[in-house]
C-alpha cells in the first residue's frame, strides 16, 4: 500500500524516526529505522514506543517485559556504556531507570539525585522516577518529599501513579491515614485494578475490612475474567493481595 507513492512502512519508520528524535533516543535506532524500515519499527515499537507511552500502563509493562526477557542485563550495560562515553543528563537518566527497573535501587537512586542537581532538575518524569527510587531504596521521607513538590507544582502530571506512589510512601513513613486517603481518592478517581489492589492492601494491613472487601471483590471478578497474558502481567499485583489477605485472617 502506498501513500503520495510512499510505502505505508516507510511512513512508519520515519514516524517512529521523529520519536526517537524527539526523546533523544540513541542515533543508531535511526540507522535502524532507515535501513530496515519494517523490521526496524517492530523492534522499535516493542522495545521504546510501546514501553514510553503513557496511554496503556499494561502495555508498557508488557514492553519492558519483552525487552527484559531477551536479555535482562542488556538495557543497564547499554545506558552504563552510554553514559560512560557520553556523560549527559539524557544518558544519566537513562542509566537511572534502567538501574531501578532491574532492582537495583539505591545505585538508581544515586543516579536520580544526580539528575537532581543538574539542568533537568525540573522534570516531572525524572522526579517520578526518582521518588520511585528512593521509596525502593528505603528513603520514603525523600520520596515524599520529591513527589509533594512535583503535585504542588503540576498537579496534572500522571496523577494516578503518582497518587499510588505517594500513597506508598505515606504507608512506608507510618504515615498510615494520609496513604489510605490516596489510596482511596485514586481508587475512586480511576478505578484500576492497581489503584484497587493498593487500597485493599493498606485497608487489610489496617484492620479495616470495611474499606477493602468491596474492593476485594472488584479485584476477584477482574481476575476471574482476565485474559491469561494479563494474569501474568499482573501476578506480582495478585500475589500482593493475596499475601495481605492471608495476612490478615
Amino acid at each position: 500500500m502506498q501513500v503520495f507513492g510512499i510505502g505505508i512502512h516507510i511512513l512508519i519508520a520515519i514516524f517512529f524516526a521523529v520519536h526517537a528524535v524527539r526523546t533523544r533516543r540513541e542515533m543508531y535506532w535511526l540507522l535502524v529505522l532507515f535501513l530496515f524500515p519494517l523490521l526496524g519499527s517492530v523492534v522499535y515499537f516493542f522495545a521504546v514506543f510501546l514501553p514510553s507511552t503513557r496511554l496503556d500502563h499494561s502495555a508498557a509493562r508488557a514492553g519492558r517485559a519483552l525487552q527484559a526477557s531477551l536479555d535482562p542485563g542488556r538495557e543497564v550495560r547499554e545506558a552504563q556504556r552510554a553514559f560512560e562515553l557520553t556523560p549527559t543528563a539524557h544518558n544519566q537518566m537513562r542509566l537511572a531507570r534502567a538501574l531501578l527497573e532491574t532492582g537495583q535501587a539505591a545505585q538508581a537512586a544515586g543516579q536520580y539525585d544526580a539528575c537532581l542537581q543538574g539542568p533537568f532538575a525540573r522534570d516531572a518524569e525524572l522526579r517520578l522516577g526518582a521518588a520511585r527510587a528512593r521509596l525502593a531504596s528505603g528513603n520514603a521521607a525523600g520520596s515524599i518529599a520529591l513527589l509533594e513538590a512535583l503535585r504542588a507544582e503540576q498537579p496534572g502530571f500522571r496523577p494516578e501513579q503518582t497518587g499510588i506512589l505517594l500513597g506508598q510512601a505515606y504507608a512506608a513513613a507510618g504515615r498510615q491515614d494520609e496513604a489510605g486517603s490516596q489510596f482511596a481518592a485514586a481508587a475512586q478517581r480511576f478505578g484500576s485494578l492497581e489503584a484497587r489492589a493498593e487500597l485493599a492492601i493498606w485497608a487489610l494491613a489496617n484492620g479495616k475490612p470495611q474499606v477493602a472487601d468491596p474492593e476485594l471483590q472488584e479485584i476477584e471478578r477482574t481476575r476471574k475474567h482476565m485474559p491469561a497474558h494479563s494474569r501474568k502481567l499482573n501476578a506480582e499485583l495478585f500475589r500482593r493481595v493475596d499475601a495481605a489477605r492471608a495476612q490478615a485472617r
